[in-house]
């Protein structure tokens, strides 16, 4: 049996995760009292093929307190019943929360009695500390489109197998901010730049004509060495240590050149060494659309 459980903040795109594990063939419910939560897979089991029973519920901050406190327990005893289970935690900045319920008008569940939109999203926050604190996996969507978020949910979560790591390796510009979501952040502000050749400063790390000019600095390549000598080190033992999903970011002023460079070139590498390591470039094209 497979059991995905999506939390999160309200905004942040949990409904979409939901309608794609939907569509891949999960069997879905959102809102779930965490309280039934075994209650539902004993039936579940009971009805059909455990071995092949693919099971996605959205649990959110209007459940009891205690009942999220004491998720991280249920799950542990889950996995010790050999059922794969993976928390999967959705996030946002406060403005882009506030810009999604002004641009839908939407209530959010727990503005009752008066309270105001930015403390309904503060006191969620706090409901959800220990589900954030237990997730395999968090995904900060301020900046993601529906169509990423889905890309996410589909190569990273739907493919990763039982005692699998998913690596991922992703590109950033410091001047967008650090992605919430990485376990290490490379710094790659001290490399020569291409953005300050001018027939290399519209193009991308993806392009041959940066890659050659990144490819002849000395610096570039020691630090290559340093990032994949030390990932290669520490990726078996975060294996060992049995985590579901690890999360490389590198990061350069614009995260147009050197870290998409970087990115490409150390994924190359490590997929010969594991399997899967996934990319991501957070500052090539802008989303069109974004999760509700």
């Amino acid at each position: 049996m497979r059991l995905i459980i999506v939390s999160g903040l309200s905004g942040s795109g949990k409904s979409v995760a939901l309608h794609v594990l939907e569509d891949l063939g999960y069997y879905c419910i959102d809102n779930m009292p965490a309280a039934l939560l075994k209650s539902l897979l004993q039936e579940v089991t009971r009805t059909r093929e455990q071995s092949g029973s693919l099971v996605a519920v959205g649990v959110d901050a209007r459940n009891r307190k205690s009942d999220l406190e004491a998720l991280p327990g249920v799950i542990a005893e889950l996995r010790q019943n050999k059922i794969q289970t993976d928390l999967l935690f959705l996030q946002a900045s406060d403005e882009i929360l506030l810009k999604r319920y002004s641009e839908t008008r939407r209530r959010h569940p727990l503005a009752v009695d008066g309270l105001e939109l930015r403390a309904a999203i503060a006191r969620e926050r706090e409901l959800l500390g220990q589900i954030i604190n237990a997730a395999d996996l968090v995904i900060d969507t301020s900046r993601t489109s529906i169509y990423e978020l889905a890309d996410a949910i589909r190569e990273r979560v739907n493919r990763r197998k039982p005692n699998m790591l998913s690596v991922l390796i992703e590109s950033f510009g410091y001047k967008h901010g650090i992605p919430a979501d990485a376990d290490f952040v490379f710094d790659l502000r001290c490399l020569p730049n291409p953005y300050w050749e001018p027939e290399l400063r519209k193009l991308t790390g993806k392009d041959a004509a940066v890659q050659a000019f990144l490819d002849k600095e000395p610096q570039v390549q020691q630090m290559f060495e340093d990032i994949l000598a030390f990932l290669s080190r520490w990726i078996p033992q975060y294996v060992s240590f049995h985590r579901s999903y690890l999360t490389v970011a590198l990061g350069c002023t614009g995260g147009q050149h050197r870290s998409v460079y970087m990115t490409e070139k150390l994924a190359a590498q490590l997929r010969q060494l594991h399997d899967p390591v996934l990319t991501r470039h957070n500052e090539i094209g802008a989303p069109e659309s974004r999760p509700d």
